[in-house]
């Protein structure tokens, strides 16, 4: 069970933030997000029979799913893992820990994921008021 989260169906709902990190922490939960979608979610992707292999794939599931749609309608510089506020990177990081752990479905946040996506596509443009 991952900490702040008492239901599996909760853990793809962000859990509630936690004070502000300091810079160091910050750092080193921003070198755990890499590790964690360039390396160790990779490596075991194959095994897992997960959908997705490359990391920046699983970089858009985790991110997605803590933003609660669309990272890019939330962080609008790039790259996003180093721009995103401190609680989203916390929340991805968790919940790439917990698909690791087996305790949340992989599969089921990559859909979710593209449903937001084509959902966004779908949306009409905004007018142009020039």
């Amino acid at each position: 069970m991952v900490a702040g989260v008492s239901h599996r169906d909760d853990m793809t709902r962000p859990p509630p933030s936690r004070l502000p990190a300091t810079k160091d922490e910050d750092l080193t939960l921003r070198e755990r997000w890499l590790a964690l979608t360039r390396t160790k979610m990779p490596s075991v992707a194959h095994a897992r029979e997960w959908p997705v292999t490359a990391d920046h794939c699983f970089q858009r599931i985790l991110l997605d799913n803590a933003c609660g749609g669309c990272w890019y309608d939330y962080i609008t510089e790039r790259p996003a893992w180093r721009h995103a506020p401190i609680a989203t990177i916390r929340r991805a990081v968790t919940l790439g820990e917990a698909a690791l752990a087996g305790d949340v479905d992989l599969a089921m946040l990559n859909r979710r994921s593209l449903d937001w996506r084509r959902q966004r596509k779908a949306r009409p443009a905004p007018e142009d008021r020039s």
